[in-house]
């Protein structure tokens, strides 16, 4: 059984009391980044850690809620339309790059399975091999 370690997240930055959370526009660089790294990540490298990259999306989509809390949607939008549109096309190649990851994952853990049952149904152990369990 694998075991996985839980990811090492930076703290978060401590607000002060009043002060407003980060500028959209840099969490929207921030996540466009994660998002990047990760596709870049699940392409070219088979150690590369999927909980550590989401545990950081996660804290991305967390300072962007609180960034636009109470805001008005339709000026956001309209403000940060291109970011928002660039966004959404490397979210959209990222979701096409862990598809692929899952199928081949999936690919693998069959072709495992598959020869494990070969190697179990090889004869060894069958009932012809023992047949006073037949008269049971």
């Amino acid at each position: 059984m694998t075991s996985f370690a839980a990811p090492v997240l930076s703290p978060a930055p401590r607000m002060r009391p009043g002060s407003k959370p980060a500028d959209l526009g840099t969490i929207l660089a921030r996540i466009e980044d994660a998002i990047e790294t990760e596709t870049a990540g699940i392409r070219t490298d088979m150690n590369f850690d999927i909980a550590a990259s989401n545990a950081r999306k996660s804290r991305h989509l967390y300072d962007l809620t609180r960034a636009i809390r109470g805001q008005d949607d339709e000026a956001l939008i309209a403000s940060f339309r291109p970011q928002i549109e660039r966004l959404r096309d490397k979210l959209a190649v990222n979701q096409g790059a862990i598809v692929a990851h899952l199928e081949a994952v999936t690919e693998v853990a069959t072709l495992v399975k598959t020869a494990l049952q070969d190697a179990e149904a090889d004869g060894t152990y069958s009932q012809a091999e023992f047949p006073e369990a037949k008269r049971r």
